[in-house]
């Protein structure tokens, strides 16, 4: 088995702003893990916010190597070998992994998961922050999205909602990436009710979960967990102040840990979305065969992107669909 792992530089199709900053592009990272003759690919999306970068996952990855010993043990074997910290790098050999082992049964993923590809849900577009205008007109580009997904926690929150629902009937979700205060955000919530969002994403910030726990018994709108949320040690905790949680395959370690997830935030009568950072196609596809487990999505990353390398998962209609072929199901464009 040898495991090797390439950058890769994703240049955006717009600047994108959320309440922590702004990017055009993003240093990502493919691994490839040879074995047998077959290809398994991954992708790791590091997260600054949680110390990583480009240069730590393949670092990361180095170190990891030498322990995958055994790729049929594709379940657990990432999370094995894995280096604290270096999530991102521990999610892209988790999905190669996962890749291998549906493609040496010759099947999708999907189906070595026993799981219906025609339940996959729709999933929603992401509108960053920006100016009212801005935003308006990136909201038309995206008429063909079932739901929007606006960021906030700008001074701009409300007049850019109230421009973004003058502009469409789509249905609407907030994500405030921990941008509010807990003074603002009853009467952010109550507007933003009328104006028909579903739910709001991480109203404030992850270390204020008792904070959020009050304003949820007062909220008119369902809340779900993203940055409070990691891996399926945290979902207890956190029953009662949210919903629902947001699983991102770049922050729990890979698809194993993902499906654990799922079945906790179930225990706890919490709904489940899968989310995503900006990624090609290799790991929103990945994520994309959970999805017929799942209420809801948000899987855009590879859409967000000038020139996605890879096809994979494609959105017909705001539905995602799978791919047929084996394994992921990801192939290099042009090929």
């Amino acid at each position: 088995m040898k495991v090797s792992h390439v950058p890769m530089d994703l240049r955006l199709k717009h600047t994108f702003r959320i309440a922590r900053g702004a990017s055009d592009e993003r240093r990502n990272l493919r691994v490839e893990i040879e074995d047998a003759g077959r290809l398994g690919l991954g992708e790791a999306a590091p997260i600054l916010r949680y110390g990583e970068d480009r240069e730590s996952a393949a670092k990361a990855v180095d170190a990891m190597a030498p322990r995958l010993r055994d790729p049929r043990r594709f379940a657990t074997a990432a999370a094995d070998a894995a280096v604290a910290g270096q999530h991102s790098a521990q999610a892209a050999v988790d999905m190669a992994l996962h890749d291998l082992a549906a493609q040496r049964m010759g099947v999708p993923l999907y189906e070595m998961l026993g799981l219906d590809p025609s339940r996959t849900p729709v999933t929603s577009f992401t509108i960053g922050l920006d100016t009212p205008e801005v935003v308006v007109q990136k909201v038309k580009e995206a008429s063909a999205y079932a739901v929007l997904k606006v960021k906030m926690g700008s001074d701009d929150d409300r007049a850019v909602l109230e421009a973004v629902r003058d502009t469409t009937d789509q249905p609407l979700r907030v994500d405030a990436n921990e941008g509010w205060t807990l003074e603002g955000a009853e009467s952010r919530l109550a507007w933003l009710a009328k104006l028909g969002v579903e739910f709001v994403e991480q109203p404030m910030p992850a270390d204020r979960l008792e904070d959020i726990r009050a304003l949820r018994k007062h909220s008119p709108l369902p809340f779900y967990a993203d940055e409070s949320v990691h891996n399926a040690a945290d979902i207890p905790r956190l029953a009662g102040a949210f919903d629902g949680i947001n699983i991102k395959l770049m922050k729990c370690g890979g698809l194993g840990e993902a499906l654990r997830m799922i079945a906790v935030a179930r225990a706890h009568g919490m709904k489940v979305m899968l989310g995503c950072m900006i990624e090609s196609s290799i790991a929103i596809t990945a994520a994309a065969h959970l999805s017929p487990l799942v209420d809801a999505a948000d899987l855009d990353g590879s859409v967000l992107i000038a020139e996605d390398p890879y096809d994979g998962a494609t959105i017909v209609d705001g539905k995602l669909v799978l791919p047929d072929r084996p394994g992921l199901g990801v192939v290099a464009r042009g090929r």
